[in-house]
């Protein structure tokens, strides 16, 4: 069954956020997962959440999802990430 992370995301250090941005992406592909939305015009239709920038990320499981997450690979750019943007991040299992 799919998962997926949900991220709303407020860079507030955008030149730095721009590294991040690089080094991530082989580490998705690297554990099967692939962006599905990376920022992007958005439109709120009910509620009143308002994002900054949406990112969804797909994988093939929720057990290959937090394998990423908690990669060797992706501890690095976690620390720039969190040093560059703050925001809020959910894992949820798809159908």
């Amino acid at each position: 069954m799919p998962a997926y992370f949900i991220v709303d995301i407020d860079v507030t250090d955008p030149a730095a956020f721009e590294e991040y941005r690089k080094q991530v992406p082989g580490t998705i592909e690297k554990y099967g997962g692939k962006y599905l939305v990376r920022g992007g015009q958005m439109q709120a239709l009910e509620g009143d959440w308002k994002p900054k920038r949406v990112v969804v990320l797909e994988f093939p499981s929720v057990e290959q999802a937090r394998r990423w997450y908690d990669s060797e690979e992706y501890r690095a750019p976690m620390a720039l990430r969190k040093r560059t943007s703050k925001g809020s991040m959910i894992l949820v299992e798809g159908v």
